[in-house]
């Protein structure tokens, strides 16, 4: 059984002592025992304990920055929402294929913002700017965010906050099974609470340090009786011997577990597996004899924002995935909707 995350480590930027919630940490951290320190930022952290590259970077992993968010400007989060909500920054999981390792480069240690005040208060100016449209914010853009949330409750919080607006809606997802804590949430059935799901042999070869997938059904289950609408990431979609087999059996998993009325409203997201070459680079120095097919010469070039264009599958495996993932969602869930396949 999967216990939830403890840091190893965590440090206190000074300024998130002046909020209410970071003096609630502090607290909480000392009564757990954890060895604290103190950080003028987060980029200044230097030293993190072990003898090479890859110890260093499994310290990181599980160590905890406590801080505020400066940035208040949000990230655009299309295809799934308008907006990147920044509550936290990066994973204590470890896949290896994760995208976050190229976008936090070497400092891949956790961080969470205790000015959600403020966060909270950007939000309600970009729901003014689009009303009577509603504005839909990403919660899990840079980070799995319900992987701390047993330690901050700044999810719960925000599920809370969006579910007395209007004109907003919340969305996350996570690969973690810990979410008793958000069951008794007032989400009044503005969050889609979605979980990454995926073929057996994808989680067990490329997924340590997550929950297995019939601790995420299960979760699953718990949250859809808690009455959140429900959603599922099947992500990355990857070319594996014995893929269609896989992803059958996966959507007959689900289909079996779930609560018939979760059935009625339910979404799926189809995301290819693709990668970078930064991406492959850091994942190769990080994970050394990871199985991951990383070749070039396989892919396609599809050209990206600002110029890293990703490797994806070929146009012919492509449209090999989408015809056998879409029958098989139609045929588990003909009532769920397909938001986009990527």
């Amino acid at each position: 059984m999967m216990k939830p995350f403890t840091p190893q480590l965590v440090y206190f930027e000074p300024k998130a002592l002046e909020y209410p919630l970071g003096k609630e940490l502090y607290e909480k951290f000392q009564n757990m025992g954890l060895e604290i320190k103190e950080t003028t930022s987060h980029n200044q952290i230097r030293n993190l304990p072990g003898d090479n590259d890859f110890q260093k970077y499994r310290v990181a992993k599980s160590t905890l920055v406590v801080g505020i968010r400066k940035t208040l400007k949000f990230d655009t989060s299309k295809p799934s929402a308008e907006y990147a909500i920044p509550f936290a920054t990066g994973c204590m999981g470890h896949c290896h294929y994760c995208y976050l390792q190229t976008t936090m480069g070497n400092k891949p240690y956790i961080r969470t913002y205790v000015n959600i005040d403020d966060i909270f208060e950007q939000a309600d100016k970009y729901i003014a700017e689009r009303v009577p449209e509603v504005t839909r914010f990403e919660a899990s853009c840079t980070s799995d965010i319900v992987g701390i949330d047993h330690l901050t409750h700044t999810l719960k919080k925000a599920i809370e906050y969006f579910g007395n607006k209007d004109f907003a809606k919340l969305r996350f997802v996570t690969k973690f099974h810990h979410v008793d804590h958000l069951l008794d949430a007032k989400h009044n059935g503005r969050t889609r609470f979605r979980f990454s799901v995926n073929a057996k042999y994808i989680i067990k070869n490329f997924e340590p340090g997550t929950s297995p997938l019939d601790k995420r059904i299960e979760a699953a289950r718990k949250v859809a009786e808690a009455g959140y609408p429900l959603g599922f990431i099947v992500a990355p979609i990857y070319l594996h011997e014995g893929w269609e087999e896989g992803y059958h059996e996966m959507f007959e998993r689900l289909e079996s577990e779930l609560p018939a009325h979760a059935k009625k409203d339910l979404t799926f997201e189809f995301i290819q597996h693709r990668f970078t070459k930064p991406a492959k680079r850091v994942i190769e120095k990080n994970y050394p004899m990871t199985k991951l097919e990383l070749d070039e010469s396989k892919r396609r070039y599809k050209w990206g924002k600002y110029g890293i264009g990703k490797y994806i599958y070929q146009k012919n495996e492509e449209a090999d995935i989408k015809e056998h993932l879409t029958k098989y969602m139609e045929k588990f869930f003909p009532q769920a909707k397909l938001e986009y396949f990527t």
